[in-house]
């Protein structure tokens, strides 16, 4: 198994401690639409070949939602899912988070639609828009919630309809996203470690990298802007392969350290899914071997802040990690942001 560097540690867990009550994932759960959009189908789209999309992205196909399918429905399945897995009721919901930035309107937020499809009326709600790096940012808030004893059982959400703002004429994007969610239950456990460190960053520097002009106060909706496309996702692929590569990779490193752990010692590391160039870029950085390395790109394409949380999912629902387990995250998004949070299975 490759190291990044020769330094092994010797103790058996982290000897990172944060103050207050531990807070752990007590379940998961996630969902994406029956629709498969395939490189096939995008050659009759656009300008592009299969042979392209996968060499250049690592993606074979992504999932797209009904029309009348909206955020809030995904985020109410994934998380009636995640409930489940952990055995809660919609009555023990204190606290509903949903990360995304493509809302079902612009409020009321998506977190009180879910909250009214799950029947969770005890719940406060609101949304985070970091976009990809949306889920970790909503983990580590809703953490803080637990360990303030504030809550004891927060409901947190990644989830996107990307189709509605793929700009469906641009080869460079639209082949690169799709729609879902993932949910996890956090719950206040004294008996495991839990969430045990998250690093979090921004560069607003860089906004215009990764953005949407239209449909703000900026730029609201006109006949002129939607005639100049603002209202679509747009993107400088170059700028952002980069920017993406080095931010995960530093704070990755942090949490590593904050923990006194090394790569080796990690038994999942889950990427924000993408492109499997900057997964593989990123890895090669850190000395991930293949074996601890989890991607499910080429299935769903860049599903935002949906991502990780649907790739956590499935990580845990196919045996990919087990109780104990350390599970490195990392995501990075428009912003420019970017996460990274180190988990005790």
């Amino acid at each position: 198994m490759s190291t990044s560097s020769s330094k092994k540690f010797k103790n058996p867990r982290p000897i990172y401690h944060q103050t207050g009550q531990k807070c752990s994932i007590s379940g998961v759960g996630s969902y994406v639409p029956e629709k498969i959009l395939t490189n096939s189908d995008l050659e009759k789209i656009v300008d592009t070949t299969d042979e392209w999309i996968l060499s250049r992205t690592g993606i074979s196909e992504r999932r797209i939602a009904a029309d009348d399918e909206y955020a809030s429905d995904m985020a109410t399945v994934a998380a009636k899912r995640a409930m489940e897995d952990a055995g809660v009721t919609a009555d023990d919901i204190e606290l509903i988070i949903v990360a995304t930035i493509t809302p079902d309107m612009p409020f009321p937020s998506t977190a009180c639609l879910v909250q009214r499809n799950l029947g969770a009326l005890r719940a406060a709600a609101f949304d985070v828009e970091a976009a990809c790096s949306g889920f970790i940012y909503a983990l580590e808030i809703g953490q803080q919630f637990i360990m303030s004893h504030t809550y004891e059982t927060v409901l947190v959400i990644g989830a996107e309809k990307l189709s509605t703002i793929v700009d469906w004429t641009d080869r460079n994007t639209c082949v690169l996203f799709g729609d879902g969610a993932g949910a996890a239950i956090l719950r206040s456990n004294g008996g495991t470690h839990g969430l045990l460190t998250a690093c979090m960053g921004a560069d607003g520097n860089k906004s215009e990298l990764l953005s949407m002009p239209g449909g703000g106060s900026r730029n609201p909706a006109t006949i002129q802007t939607v005639n100049d496309r603002l209202h679509f996702l747009r993107m400088d692929g170059r700028e952002v392969f980069k920017n993406a590569v080095n931010a995960m990779f530093s704070a990755s490193r942090t949490v590593l350290e904050r923990c006194e752990l090394d790569i080796s010692e990690i038994k999942c590391v889950i990427p924000h899914q993408a492109n499997q160039r900057i997964i593989s870029a990123v890895g090669e950085r850190l000395g991930v071997s293949s074996e601890q390395l989890f991607t499910n790109v080429e299935k769903y394409g860049n599903t935002s802040a949906a991502s990780v949380a649907i790739a956590l999912d499935e990580a845990a629902k196919n045996g990919n990690i087990e109780r104990s387990d350390l599970i490195l995250l990392l995501v990075f998004g428009a912003g420019l942001t970017w996460a990274a949070a180190v988990i005790e299975w």
